[in-house]
């Protein structure tokens, strides 16, 4: 019995030892974890710690590279002062505030207009893709798609002669019908394959049983399909608006007075005396602005939408 005893006592002890290595272990890796998702949270929004910091530095503080406000630097008006947007100068007539509004004001039309009609265009196309079989020469439903997808790869300097040439012969230069057309374009792709994935997971036998109650395809898919596809459409609109909103390219390419947008004001924060990091800065804040407040607020519309189709 002394023996018998013996051994499951030893036989306790290591099972506990085993329970206490393993404990130790998960602790130790979920430490590990979070230290990395730290590190990889701090490298991620520096950049946008730095912008936001800048703009309220003076020279001396950009080039001599302190970071640290009130410890290395006192915060300063300086970068919304050069926009006509600090407390001193906010009531005063400032023709730099007029042109900043402006370019925000383009940049909002030009996001909005491109993301909403790429909706509405790429909506009906994928919904297409999804239910009905196409054949065009030797590519099918999957061969259409992934052509729309190949568009993206295409860089965009080799469009650039053509879009010239085209739009100066349309009178649609420096225009902000030309950037909505063009944005458009742009993220058309996109919009198709999410809300190809979006349709794909809705039962056909749910539109099917519309029809037998008297509604025709289209009555099907405007009463029965968008509203249980909504947060796809949502989240392509999202992202469609937020790839439209930092476009530069094309929006330097395509405009020159008229119709720039806040990308292209913060490239041309140059001068005969250098860059103008604290007006580059708050241009950029202002820019960073909207589009964090919709990461905020959306957020849970953008993740429903883009991993409804992840499990079927």
């Amino acid at each position: 019995m002394s023996a018998t005893t013996t051994a499951a006592s030893t036989l306790d002890d290591d099972t506990a030892r085993r329970a206490a290595r393993a404990k130790l272990l998960a602790r130790i890796g979920r430490v590990g974890i979070y230290a990395a998702l730290i590190v990889w949270s701090f490298v991620a929004l520096f950049p946008i710690f730095w912008t936001l910091s800048t703009t309220f530095k003076t020279a001396v503080n950009v080039t001599q590279g302190h970071i640290l406000p009130f410890v290395q630097y006192w915060p300063d008006w300086k970068g919304l002062r050069s926009l006509g947007l600090s407390p001193d100068t906010l009531f005063q007539v400032s023709t730099v505030r007029d042109e900043f509004l402006m370019r925000f004001e383009n940049s909002v039309i030009a996001s909005l207009g491109a993301a909403a009609l790429a909706i509405l265009i790429g909506a009906p196309a994928a919904y297409g893709l999804a239910r009905f079989d196409y054949r065009f020469g030797w590519m099918r439903n999957k061969d259409i798609s992934f052509f729309f997808l190949s568009q993206l790869i295409l860089p965009p300097v080799v469009l650039a002669m053509p879009f010239l040439v085209l739009y100066k012969n349309l009178s649609m230069l420096d225009t902000r019908i030309g950037l909505i057309v063009v944005y458009t374009l742009m993220v058309l792709p996109i919009v198709i394959w999410i809300m190809r994935d979006q349709f794909e997971t809705i039962p056909v036998e749910l539109e099917q049983a519309a029809m037998v109650d008297g509604c025709s395809v289209w009555g099907a898919f405007l009463r029965i399909v968008l509203p249980i596809a909504l947060p796809g459409m949502v989240a392509a609109f999202i992202l469609s608006m937020i790839l439209c909103w930092n476009e530069y390219f094309f929006a330097a390419l395509l405009t020159s007075t008229n119709a720039k947008t806040l990308p292209v004001m913060v490239a041309s924060q140059t001068g005969s005396q250098g860059i103008s990091w604290w007006s580059m800065a708050a241009i950029s804040s202002a820019a960073i602005l909207p589009l964090v407040l919709i990461g905020i607020f959306l957020e849970r519309y953008i993740v429903k939408g883009l991993t409804a189709g992840a499990v079927k």
